[in-house]
């Protein structure tokens, strides 16, 4: 039993919550998600079952696609609606002065994590040493956003559709757009609608799955996470030479490109990229299938 299940993650839970509840319903420890979403948010979680749990580390560094709510005319200590209110006042812009505010942050930008978050500093997580009301100086870190599109306004909240990269704070980019307009904003409601080239749509909740008589249907395959990918058909003397970790050569490729690498059968058996005219092990995936 590998692949992937598509959570519809419900506000409140956190992603370990969710682990914790993949296991009792595929009966398996072998479980990992691809991506922390924070208690408040909802949405788009990927859960990897066997041995697809090799490849978590490959989706958490996708791109992100969230829809996301900011209330004008506040700030908070951890730059949403859960946190202490420290500031508040007048919302006094324009849809006009909203939307290029929004537009403003498309491209890459320098951003500051939040206090609240789970970044190390010295061994201890930045949410612990603020609990404790120690703020420390943080380092901004570049991120890109794709896309943040203004889908409804109704002031003083504000709807965003953002595409961006790995590592990007939500709310760290609705207290800037805040920040830009000059009267602040907190995010107020956050789901994340794709990532690693999945949607919501073809989400499940829990509830959903533990009602289902055979879960297992819903596995897709490991290999369709690197779909993006040309694939390559081997030999029985060719497969041999991968999983023994011989760096099989390879002509006709292109260098630093990387390919999905099939075994008999079309059995999945690994990630490799091209260097050199080799075949270089990036993942593997065939301990365990059959």
């Amino acid at each position: 039993m590998n692949g992937v299940v598509l959570v519809n993650k419900e506000k409140g839970m956190t992603s370990h919550d969710v682990v914790a509840k993949m296991r009792r319903i595929y009966g398996t420890r072998r479980v990992g998600h691809t991506g922390t979403l924070d208690p408040m948010a909802e949405g788009l979680l990927p859960v990897c079952i066997g041995t697809a749990t090799k490849a978590a580390d490959m989706m958490t560094a996708s791109d992100k696609r969230y829809r996301a709510v900011m209330e004008l005319g506040k700030i908070s200590d951890t730059l949403d609606a859960e946190g202490t209110v420290t500031e508040g006042g007048e919302v006094n812009v324009s849809e006009a002065d909203i939307r290029n505010a929004a537009a403003g942050f498309v491209g890459e930008y320098d951003q500051l994590p939040p206090m609240y978050s789970a970044i190390k500093k010295n061994g201890k997580k930045l949410y612990e040493l603020a609990r404790e009301g120690i703020e420390i100086e943080r380092e901004k870190r570049r991120v890109t956003i794709y896309k943040a599109d203004v889908t409804d306004i109704s002031l003083p909240y504000v709807t965003l559709d953002v595409c961006c990269s790995k590592g990007t704070y939500i709310r760290s980019l609705c207290s800037d757009i805040g920040a830009d307009l000059g009267c602040g904003a907190v995010m107020t409601a956050l789901v994340r609608t794709g990532t690693c080239g999945f949607s919501l749509d073809d989400a499940y909740t829990l509830g959903e799955l533990e009602s289902m008589e055979e879960p297992e249907r819903v596995i897709i395959p490991t290999d369709s996470l690197f779909s993006d990918l040309p694939a390559i058909e081997l030999n029985e003397k060719q497969e041999r030479s991968i999983i023994n970790g011989v760096r099989m050569t390879w002509r006709g490729g292109r260098e630093g490109q990387s390919y999905r690498l099939y075994g008999r059968g079309g059995r999945f058996l690994c990630v490799s990229r091209l260097e050199d005219s080799r075949l270089v092990l990036v993942k593997s995936f065939w301990q365990n299938e059959s």
